[in-house]
């Protein structure tokens, strides 16, 4: 998929990029497997604001998509290719040989017509899901479990892929996008190759209007709000924020404070942090 570039008859134009959809087989989604999205704009059931900067953007309805890959042994046609808009990469429309559709990430080279598969007897191809038990040490894998039977957790934006890189006894050893090593349980599943959609990063949104269209509103500083409004307000001009460190507009201590607890039980199944740190079991 190749990245998309305008001529600049307005300012916004000038440096804005998209995608071309090259990849994009349809654009009417499979019906049964849309579901209505209920838009809360960042607020809880109070009506209370917990996540700031949201509201707006255009509909969208959401794709049903099957993390879980559990239909064994059955193969499955990809029918199409899809954009949707609830996630970063590109979903693909299969259909079951009994006749059942799905919608699944589309990994990187996945063509209409091609077969997948899941289940231990399946081979070890692009788009089919298989055990980690059943998976060469040193494939790329994405759609991760973290648990077994839950559905893939991990590495499932655009462009992203995992490296199994070891397995023992009860756990195998991944490589994941951040540079972090994690073991997973062997028996979790995983999907073969990398995510599809690669050139995603190198959009440039170009104008604010665009980031209203997904649903995301202006971000202000704290520093040129009033004393009321946020801690690092006031002053006359340009000011420091009055403070030895930086904070949320309730006093929490913020950019780059360790939220993670000491004690969480996950941490014994990281082997290496993503900063390079090792971490006991």
């Amino acid at each position: 998929m190749g990245i998309k570039k305008f001529n600049p008859y307005t300012p916004s134009r000038r440096h804005m990029t998209s995608s071309d959809f090259s990849e994009i087989t349809t654009s009417t989604p499979e019906k049964s497997l849309l579901v209505s999205l209920n838009k809360s704009a960042g607020r809880n059931n109070q009506g209370k604001i917990t996540v700031r900067h949201r509201g707006g953007g255009n509909r969208k309805k959401y794709r049903v998509i099957d993390f879980k890959r559990n239909k064994d042994g059955i193969p499955a046609t990809v029918k199409t290719i899809e954009y949707d808009p609830n996630r970063t990469a590109n979903i693909a429309l299969i259909c079951y040989a009994d006749g059942q559709k799905a919608y699944i990430l589309a990994p990187n080279g996945l063509k209409v017509g091609q077969k997948v598969m899941n289940g231990p007897e399946a081979e070890v191809r692009v788009g089919n899901c298989l055990p980690l038990t059943e998976i060469p040490v040193g494939t790329q894998v994405h759609n991760i479990e973290l648990y077994p039977g839950r559905g893939g957790q991990l590495v499932r934006s655009a462009g992203n892929s995992a490296q199994l890189m070891a397995k023992e006894g009860k756990y195998a050893t991944l490589r994941l996008p951040s540079g972090e090593m994690r073991m997973v349980p062997i028996i979790c599943r995983a999907t073969i190759g990398q995510v599809g959609n690669i050139d995603h990063e190198l959009i440039n949104i170009g104008k604010a209007g665009r980031k209203r269209h997904m649903g995301i509103r202006p971000t202000v500083r704290g520093s040129v709000m009033n004393p009321n409004d946020h801690p690092h307000g006031g002053g006359e001009g340009k000011t420091g924020i009055g403070r030895p460190g930086p904070c949320t507009p309730w006093g929490k201590p913020a950019l780059g404070l360790k939220t993670r607890k000491k004690n969480k039980h996950s941490n014994k199944m990281i082997v290496r942090r993503r900063d390079g740190k090792a971490l006991g079991k």
